[in-house]
């Protein structure tokens, strides 16, 4: 029988952490099969108060730290500063995500950790950076979202919107996974570490390009459009006779000529000259979705997932959290807490083929429950 091997087999990864971004780029190296220490502090992580929403456990803690081992340090203190940096001299991966400057006034600044071990590779996260103006400001999620202008593109025409998940943090953490595996690329080649700096303004940032360009260069930025695309029409959320939402996307000519002749049943509106090109049908959105409304209006969801999928066109159902939870399609895993109890949730997005179809998630640790041995392993 051949064991199964993972791609960050072997791996130590050292992380001081809390929240959510840098916890989940190490679960991410966790579940890849590496090592993962998380560094807390005596009272824990914060992220483990953040609701009991499983169990009694927080949902985000459940989420983002399954399979690591959690030791409680004090680095500011002689003896466990000693101790932390033993597990440094072993580790191949340290990630931290304090605010800028705290890691460096307690003598383990990335820079400086890299020249005594110059096998590791550093992976700093932060809010804004570590400099300019804004490096020392408080840089939650939410906060950043409004920062960045993604609130600004994002909610109805009438108002604001927040985006209704962390995802500066989990982009975040995502963009420093990246850059740690690029990371161990170069070091297999070079033998030497490196460090990487990720930040949740510089995510959200990136994922502006196409606001920001429109902005600079086509003399205005998108308006917010509630469930329509400020570029493309027909394309948006449609109430159905029983109350359902379903949304269509129409893209190019042939399928807005096959939803004029499929679905709507008025062929003659693909040569309309309020709607034969895409902005002109953008010009005349609120003309266009009454003529789309009146139909689906009159006919259940059911009866319109029929017909669209004949027409085959671009459709998918405005779900609920508890639709969602249902869904053909969501994928599940059993995570074990610290209670013993196991519950389930979604399973990764990477769906790897070594990867075992009975494969369990780890367990999410207690805070300090693996403090006693790993303090003997590296005395």
């Amino acid at each position: 029988m051949s064991t199964q091997v993972k791609p960050f087999d072997g791996l130590l990864v050292v992380s001081i952490e809390q929240a959510v971004a840098a916890p989940l780029c190490a679960c991410q190296l966790a579940e890849g099969g590496a090592r993962v220490i998380k560094i807390e502090r005596a009272e824990g992580d914060f992220a483990r108060n953040y609701d009991t929403a499983v169990n009694g456990e927080s949902s985000y803690f459940v989420w983002a730290n399954h399979g690591k081992e959690s030791l409680t340090l004090n680095f500011k203190a002689q003896e466990d500063a000693a101790l932390l940096h033993k597990l440094l001299a072993k580790a191949d991966i340290f990630i931290q995500n304090l605010a800028p400057g705290a890691c460096e006034r307690a003598g383990f600044g990335s820079a400086e950790l890299r020249e005594q071990y110059p096998q590791l590779i550093t992976c700093d996260i932060s809010g804004y950076g570590d400099e300019g103006a804004y490096r020392d400001m408080k840089a939650y999620d939410f906060l950043v979202q409004c920062e960045s202008g993604l609130v600004a593109i994002n909610g109805s025409p009438e108002g604001y919107g927040r985006i209704g998940v962390s995802v500066c943090d989990i982009g975040a953490g995502m963009n420093a996974l990246i850059g740690i595996q690029n990371a161990l690329l170069v070091r297999a080649q070079t033998g030497k570490g490196s460090g990487i700096q990720v930040s949740l303004f510089d995510t959200a940032a990136d994922w502006m390009q196409v606001p920001f360009l429109h902005s600079e260069y086509g003399g205005k930025a998108p308006k917010r459009a509630g469930l329509h695309h400020p570029s493309i029409a027909p394309y948006g959320g449609y109430t159905t006779k029983d109350d359902e939402i379903l949304a269509i996307s129409i893209q190019n000519e042939r399928e807005w000529k096959g939803l004029c002749r499929d679905v709507l049943g008025q062929e003659s509106l693909a040569s309309d000259e309020r709607f034969n090109t895409m902005n002109k049908r953008v010009e005349n959105r609120l003309l266009l979705d009454d003529i789309i409304n009146t139909l689906f209006s009159a006919k259940t969801r059911a009866e319109l997932e029929v017909i669209l999928k004949q027409a085959a066109i671009a459709y998918g159902a405005v779900n609920s959290v508890e639709s969602f939870a249902q869904h053909p399609q969501l994928r599940r895993k059993a995570v074990t807490l610290q209670d013993g109890s196991s519950v389930s949730i979604i399973d990764s997005p990477i769906r790897h083929s070594i990867t075992p179809d009975n494969h369990r998630f780890g367990v999410v640790p207690s805070v300090g429950q693996h403090s006693e041995s790993i303090r003997k392993e590296f005395s």
